[in-house]
């Protein structure tokens, strides 16, 4: 027991002991810590303090340099000012001379104009002078002559205007003869360059089509039994199958180009097909007319595309299609109108018109001829109907109005159409005319003409594109000779049919003859 006492008693004593050493340590190491606490304090303060120094130092430096800176530029801105005061005085300087150098060209405009003044009026004096003595002289002169100043020089005009009548007469004429000549000869290389530009082929239009057989057992095979698949086919299509001794071939013969066509197609499908009874007939010749609109409208966008024209209404590009099936004196009808159209867009570019203008109404200028067998009127009216419906330019419609001479052009290319479609139309080998024909119109032409009072002789020319009527001078006055070719060209409208247009020529001759024996 005694010695647990004695070890609780160190123990606290160790503690103790401890306790005041801690103490002791503490103590020490607070006065540590406040001594230097104190001396970084005064080193602060003396740093503070050079810091504050060097910086007012510098703060005096820079004062300094601002003051010299600013001495300087005022220095500077007072060497300006000094040498702008002298440019000025020396301006003001300037001014004043040149004050003093106009007053004195003022003074010296002053003595010129007064000068010219006086000298006016001398001259006006001697003017004066220079009347009064042509009014005395004239007065002489009239006294003299016994003509007065106005009957003389009406005496002197008339001669002058007599003299120089026949002379302004001759010239006009010889101008004009000039003139006329420089035309046909500007006209003739206008068409010549034309129509050498544009090499298109001569297109003739047959009225027979020839479809090849196999072999000549098709033939028995068309005509069927007892005739009955040749009457469905001649039926159904409208034309005419020839099957004569030619060795496999058969003949379609109609004038319709599109019928022809349609039964060409449809006799070509039931020889492939190798089924040729009518009902098989019937149902090919329909699905054939329902592909022809397709080919139909081909053909017009292949002509616009040709050409190199736009925006048509695709029952315009339909009608210009259906072209292709249309003939006019064996003529292809959309080959003439593409034909047309180059010349016209050709001469046009020559003369500075609007090109693609002139081709659209050569393209156009026979549309009606496209369905001109579906309703009444001659293809000119139903085509300027198509032309207002679908709303063409008005230079389009004229130029189909005017195409054939029924009302008058109003514009270049109405004209240039109607010069384009005559060439087409009469150039060597674009239409069929039988011999007959072509001899029977130029005596109907020749009997036209003879038929008129007062005519001598008449004479069908150039293949009956120009008639010379010669009247009897004694019977015919000039303006009765107008008459005849007016009546005669009315007949020939009226009463015969022709390509192109025929030119009719009234010539009236008087002849003097006397002979000295």
């Amino acid at each position: 027991m005694p010695d647990v006492i004695s070890s609780i008693l160190l123990v606290l004593v160790g503690l103790i002991v401890g306790i005041i050493v801690m103490f002791i340590i503490n103590l020490i190491r607070k006065n540590s810590a406040t001594d230097k606490a104190d001396k970084i304090l005064e080193s602060a303060r003396n740093e503070g303090e050079q810091i504050k120094k060097d910086l007012i130092a510098e703060a005096k430096k820079e004062a300094n340099e601002l003051k010299d800176k600013n001495d300087e530029e005022i220095r500077e801105k007072k060497a300006e000012i000094k040498e702008s005061e002298a440019r000025l005085i020396t301006r003001e300087e300037n001014i004043d001379r040149r004050d003093s150098n106009l007053q004195k060209r003022e003074n010296l405009l002053e003595e010129k104009e007064k000068s010219l003044i006086d000298k006016q009026k001398d001259i006006q004096e001697q003017e004066a002078n220079v009347e009064k003595l042509k009014e005395d002289q004239i007065k002489a002169l009239e006294k003299i002559s016994g003509y007065t100043k106005e009957k003389a020089r009406e005496l002197v005009m008339k001669q002058v205007e007599e003299s120089m009548t026949l002379e302004i007469s001759s010239y006009i004429k010889e101008k004009e003869a000039e003139a006329k000549l420089e035309v046909d000869k500007k006209s003739k290389n206008l068409l010549v360059e034309s129509m050498q530009k544009y090499a298109g082929d001569v297109v003739e239009e047959q009225t027979v089509t020839v479809v090849d057989l196999p072999n000549d057992d098709m033939k028995g095979r068309i005509i069927g039994r007892e005739g009955r698949n040749i009457r469905t086919i001649e039926a159904v299509t409208g034309v005419d199958l020839i099957i004569d001794d030619t060795p496999e071939a058969i003949v379609l013969s109609s004038f319709d180009p599109l019928r022809r066509e349609i039964a060409r197609i449809t006799v070509e499908t039931l020889i492939k097909d190798g089924r040729i009874h009518p009902a098989r007939i019937e149902e090919i010749y329909d699905k054939t007319c329902k592909d022809m609109k397709e080919k139909i409208m081909e053909y017009g966008q292949n002509a616009l595309f040709e050409l190199g024209l736009t925006k048509f209404e695709p029952e315009v590009i339909e009608l210009i299609g259906k072209l292709q099936f249309r003939t006019s004196y064996g003529q292809n009808a959309l080959k003439h109108s593409i034909e047309v159209a180059e010349l016209a867009g050709i001469m046009a570019g020559e003369l500075g018109e609007n090109e693609m203008l002139a081709k659209r109404a050569g393209l156009l200028h026979d549309i009606g001829k496209a369905i001109d067998h579906e309703m009444e009127g001659s293809h000119v009216e139903i085509g300027v109907n198509i032309a207002k419906k679908y709303k063409e330019n008005d230079i389009v419609i004229n130029a189909i109005e005017s195409h054939h001479g029924d009302t008058e052009p109003n514009s270049i290319i109405a004209e240039l159409v109607a010069i384009a479609d005559t060439l087409s139309a009469t150039r060597p080998g674009a239409r069929n005319d039988s011999l007959e024909n072509y001899v029977q119109r130029l005596h109907d032409l020749e009997n036209i003409a003879n038929d008129q009072k007062g005519v001598g002789t008449a004479f069908a020319m150039q293949a009956g594109r120009e008639l010379r009527v010669v009247v009897k001078p004694e019977e015919i006055s000039d303006a009765e000779s107008h008459k005849i070719a007016r009546d005669i060209k009315k007949r020939i409208e009226d009463e015969l049919q022709y390509p192109g247009t025929i030119k009719v020529t009234v010539i009236r001759e008087t002849r003097a003859v006397e002979e000295a024996k």
